[in-house]
C-alpha cells in the first residue's frame, strides 16, 4: 500500500513549454543560417566586413555628408579645408523636372503626367491576380491606353483646330523617354516572341526557316548596333520624302532585338513540356491554336517566368544606349547636365549617377519581386 500511495496518475495534459531560446526567433534564425558551422561562420563574417565596407561610404556620401538644399555650386563646394562633401542633392532637385520631362514644353509637361497616371491605373489592377474583370483591363491597357497616349504626348489637331499642341518626339526626354521605351518594348516583344517560339517549332518548314532565320539574325547583333542601324542607315534606303519618326525607328529596333530573345526564352518553355501534354490535347480533338491557348502556353509561360522578367530587365537597363542615336532618356539627361557650369562641382557626376543608379534598382527591383510574387502563386504543381 505504501508503494501505491506514491505512484501519481496525471489527470491533465501538462502544459507546454517554450521552445528553448537559443532556436526560435532572431537567435535562432541566426544560429541556423549564419552560424551553423565553422565555415559558414566565417563566411558570414567575411560577407558582413564586405557589406560594412562597400554599404558605409555609400551612406556616408548620401546621406550623412550630402548637401540638400542650394541654389547653384556653392552650396555643394567645401568652405573649409578638410571639409567633406558628400552628395549634391540640390543639383538633382533643381534639374528633376528635366530629369523626368526633358525637353518638353514647360506649360504641356501636365500631359506627360496623365499619361504616368493612367499608365499606373491601367497597369495595377492588371498585374494584381485577385482582381476581376482581366479581359477589360487588357483591352484598357493594351487598346486604350496606347492611344490615349499617343495623343496626349505627341498632340491632336482636327482640320483647323488645335486641341492639343503638337509637341515633336525630339523634345522628349529623360524618364519619360525610358518608360516609353521600355513599356512599349516589352508589351510588344512578349507576343512576337511567343509568335516567332510557335513559328521555330513549327512543322511547316517556311514558317520555321523564316523563323530561325529571323531569331539568329537579331541575336547575332549587338543592340547598338540595331539602334544605329535604324536611326542612320535605314532612312538611306528609305524612298525620297519618306520618313520616319527617329523614336518610332528605336521602337521597332528594340522590340525586334528583344523579341529574339524572348522567343528562345519561350522555346526553352515549350521544350520542357512533356509529350504527353501535347497527345493528351490532341486526344480531346483540339486544333492547334486551342491546345497552345488552353493547355500548353499557360503551362509554358508558367514555367519561363524567371527568364521572361529576366529579359524585360534587361531591355529596361538597355534603353541607356539610346543615347547613342541621339535620344536622352534618363541616364542621357543626366549625363547632359554635367555640362551646366552653374552646378558643376567634384560630386556632381557621382551624384547624378548614384539617382539613376536608385531609379534603374527600384523599377528592376519592382520586376524582381514581382517574378517572385508570381512563381510562388503559379507553381502550385512543381514546389519541391
Amino acid at each position: 500500500m505504501a508503494n501505491a500511495d506514491l505512484a501519481h496518475v496525471r489527470s491533465e495534459e501538462a502544459p507546454t513549454l517554450p521552445a528553448p531560446v537559443s532556436t526560435t526567433g532572431a537567435i535562432g534564425w541566426m544560429r541556423k543560417n549564419l552560424f551553423s558551422s565553422v565555415g559558414n561562420t566565417i563566411l558570414t563574417f567575411i560577407g558582413i566586413w564586405l557589406a560594412y565596407s562597400i554599404i558605409a561610404p555609400i551612406i556616408q556620401f548620401a546621406f550623412i555628408d550630402a548637401v540638400w538644399t542650394g541654389d547653384d555650386r556653392q552650396a555643394c563646394l567645401a568652405t573649409q579645408e578638410g571639409q567633406t562633401v558628400g552628395a549634391c542633392w540640390a543639383y538633382v532637385k533643381a534639374y528633376l523636372p528635366q530629369f523626368i520631362y526633358g525637353r518638353y514644353p514647360l506649360e504641356e509637361r501636365w500631359r506627360v503626367d496623365v499619361v504616368f497616371v493612367l499608365l499606373v491605373f491601367t497597369m495595377v489592377p492588371l498585374l494584381i491576380p485577385s482582381l476581376p474583370r482581366k479581359g477589360l483591363n487588357a483591352i484598357l491597357f493594351l487598346v486604350v491606353f496606347p492611344v490615349v497616349a499617343y495623343f496626349l504626348l505627341t498632340g491632336l489637331v482636327i482640320g483647323d483646330n488645335v486641341i492639343l499642341p503638337i509637341v515633336q518626339t525630339a523634345q522628349w526626354g529623360g524618364l519619360l523617354v525610358t518608360l516609353v521605351i521600355a513599356v512599349t518594348g516589352i508589351v510588344a516583344s512578349l507576343p512576337l516572341g511567343i509568335a516567332l517560339a510557335l513559328g521555330r517549332r513549327s512543322q511547316m518548314p517556311i514558317v520555321k526557316l523564316v523563323s530561325i532565320i529571323f531569331i539568329e539574325f537579331w541575336r547575332g547583333v549587338p543592340l547598338i548596333t540595331v539602334l544605329f542601324m535604324a536611326s542612320v542607315v535605314l532612312p538611306l534606303f528609305l524612298p525620297d520624302g519618306v520618313t520616319f519618326d527617329k523614336l518610332l525607328r528605336v521602337l521597332i529596333g528594340v522590340t525586334l532585338f528583344a523579341s529574339a530573345y524572348m522567343a528562345e526564352v519561350v522555346r526553352g518553355g515549350l521544350q520542357a513540356i512533356p509529350k504527353g501534354q501535347y497527345e493528351g490535347a490532341q486526344a480531346l480533338g483540339l486544333r492547334f491554336w486551342p491546345m497552345m491557348y488552353l493547355i500548353i502556353l499557360p503551362q509554358a509561360l508558367k514555367m519561363v517566368i524567371p527568364g521572361i522578367v529576366n529579359t524585360f530587365i534587361g531591355l529596361f537597363k538597355d534603353t541607356t544606349l539610346v543615347l547613342i542615336v541621339g535620344m536622352f532618356d534618363l541616364l542621357g539627361q543626366i549625363q547632359s547636365s554635367f555640362s551646366d557650369p552653374n552646378w558643376s562641382t567634384p560630386t556632381q557626376s557621382y551624384t547624378g549617377y548614384l539617382f539613376a543608379t536608385a531609379i534603374f534598382f527600384v523599377f528592376c527591383f519592382g520586376m524582381s519581386r514581382y517574378s517572385i510574387f508570381m512563381e510562388r502563386k503559379l507553381h502550385t504543381g512543381h514546389k519541391r
